[in-house]
C-alpha cells in the first residue's frame, strides 16, 4: 500500500522566484504610517462639500419646530440647494441624525416661509456652546420652488453684501 504525503514542499516553488538582495527586503518593509482616522476625516469633508455653501450667520431669522413645545430660534449657519445647517443653544439639547425637522426662515418679525430637512448631521461645536445640524430639504413639498429662489437670492445678494460701519450717518441737517 503506497502512503500518500499530504505535505507540500515549498521549497521548490521558491526556486522558481528569484532571490532578493536583503537591502532591498529591508526598503519594502517599511512603510509610513498613516493615521486612518485624519485620513477619513479629510475624505468626509470632500464628500461634504460637494456643493456650493453660502455663510448666514446672523444674517436672517430662523426657527424649529420642537414636537409639544413650539417654536424654538436657530441660528442659521450655511445654506445650499441641498440643504441647511443651524445651530442651537448648547443648553437647549439637540436633535438626532435621521429626524425630520420643520423649519420657518422669517423674512421679518412676523412673516416666514416654512419647509422641512432630514437631519444628516448633528455635532458640539464646543468652543461656540453650540450643536450644529446639517439637513437635508425634504423634496415634494409646496415649497419646492420658493425655497430654491430662496437660496440663489442668498447666494446672489451674499456676493455683494458690505458691512456698515456707521460712518457715513447724517443727522441733523439743515436746509
Amino acid at each position: 500500500m503506497s502512503q500518500n504525503n499530504n505535505v507540500i514542499d515549498f521549497q521548490k516553488h521558491l526556486k522558481n522566484r528569484q532571490a532578493e538582495p536583503a537591502v532591498d527586503k529591508a526598503k519594502k518593509s517599511t512603510a509610513d504610517v498613516v493615521n486612518m482616522t485624519e485620513r477619513r476625516s479629510e475624505i468626509l469633508k470632500e464628500e461634504r462639500r460637494q456643493v456650493k455653501r453660502t455663510i448666514l450667520t446672523e444674517f436672517i431669522g430662523a426657527s424649529v419646530v420642537v414636537p409639544q413645545k413650539g417654536l424654538m430660534k436657530v441660528a442659521l449657519y450655511d445654506i445650499s440647494d441641498q440643504g441647511i445647517s443651524f445651530d442651537m443653544e448648547g443648553d437647549s439639547g439637540h436633535f438626532k441624525v435621521g429626524e425630520e425637522v420643520a423649519m420657518r426662515v422669517y423674512l421679518n418679525h412676523q412673516t416666514f416661509f416654512p419647509f422641512s430637512i432630514v437631519l444628516k448631521n448633528v455635532q458640539e461645536v464646543d468652543e461656540e456652546a453650540v450643536y450644529r445640524h446639517g439637513g437635508q430639504f425634504v423634496q415634494g413639498t409646496l415649497n419646492d420652488e420658493a425655497l430654491h429662489h430662496f437660496v440663489k437670492f442668498i447666494e446672489t445678494v451674499s456676493a455683494s453684501l458690505r458691512t456698515d460701519s456707521g460712518d457715513i450717518m447724517v443727522s441733523n441737517l439743515n436746509k
